[in-house]
C-alpha cells in the first residue's frame, strides 16, 4: 500500500483514537505539545512528513546573502500529499505566499514548533496549518533552514522524514512509517467500536458496563 494510500485513510479517522492505538502498541511520546494549534478552529491535516530543521540566528542580511534559500528550497520540494514538519524554533517560519506554492504543489499543510504571520490570509485561503504561535516578525536574519530530510525534534516529538501525520483542533499525532498501516487499522476498528458504543450509550446503558462489554471509552 503506498503512502497517499494510508494518508487517505489516516483523514478520515481523528488524533485521539489514533493517539490511543499508538498507546497500545508502547508508543506513548507521539503526541505533539499542546502549544502546537491549528489557526482555525475546523483546520484538519493528514499527510507524509516533510521535515525541515530551522535555528535560530541574529545577524543583519546584506546583498550577499542567498535570503530564503533553505526555506524556499523546502517548499519547492514538497509534493501531493506533503506536510512540512518545522523544528521547535521561536521565530515566525511561515506566512501566505508559502503556504501558496505548497498548496499548488499539492501538499496539504504545515505543522511548525515555530511562529506564523499572515495568518488571517492563511485562515482564508483555508490552507491547514498548526503552529506554535503568532508573530509579525520576518524570518530573514532571524531564522535559517540548516536543512531538510532529517530527523527533527517538533513539539517534545521526534519525527522523521516520511512518517504520518493528522492533525485536528484536537492537536496533532506523529505515526512512525514502520508501524502506519498497523496502527490506522487498529484505529478503523477501534472507531468501529466506538460508533457502536454511542449507540448503545444513546439507549441508556450504564457507562460501566459499556465498557466492560465493549472495552471502548
Amino acid at each position: 500500500m503506498t503512502s497517499l494510500d494510508l494518508v487517505d485513510r489516516l483523514g478520515l479517522l481523528h488524533p485521539a483514537v489514533v493517539s490511543d492505538c499508538l498507546d497500545r502498541i508502547g508508543m506513548r511520546d507521539r503526541v505533539l505539545a499542546p502549544r502546537i494549534r491549528p489557526l482555525s478552529p475546523d483546520a484538519k491535516v493528514a499527510g507524509v512528513a516533510r521535515t525541515v530543521r530551522c535555528v535560530a540566528v541574529d545577524r543583519v542580511p546584506d546583498d550577499r546573502d542567498d535570503w530564503y534559500r533553505g526555506e524556499l528550497a523546502a517548499v519547492d520540494a514538497l509534493g501531493p500529499g506533503d506536510v512540512m514538519v518545522v523544528s521547535t524554533c521561536e521565530g515566525s517560519y511561515w506566512g501566505e505566499l508559502l503556504a501558496t506554492a505548497a498548496r499548488s504543489r499539492g501538499a496539504h499543510g504545515i505543522v511548525a514548533d515555530a511562529y506564523a504571520r499572515d495568518t488571517l490570509a492563511l485562515i482564508a485561503m483555508g490552507f491547514p496549518s498548526f503552529v506554535a504561535g503568532i508573530h509579525c516578525a520576518d524570518s530573514l536574519g532571524r531564522i535559517d533552514v540548516q536543512t531538510s530530510g532529517v530527523d527533527i525534534m517538533c513539539g517534545g516529538v521526534a519525527v522523521t522524514d516520511g512518517d504520518l501525520i493528522l492533525g485536528d483542533h484536537d492537536g496533532v499525532v506523529v505515526v512512525p512509517a514502520a508501524v502506519a498501516e498497523k496502527v490506522i487499522a487498529l484505529a478503523e476498528e477501534k472507531v468501529s467500536g466506538e460508533s457502536l458504543v454511542r449507540q448503545k450509550l444513546e439507549e441508556g446503558m450504564p457507562v460501566a458496563e459499556a465498557f466492560r462489554r465493549y472495552g471502548v471509552i
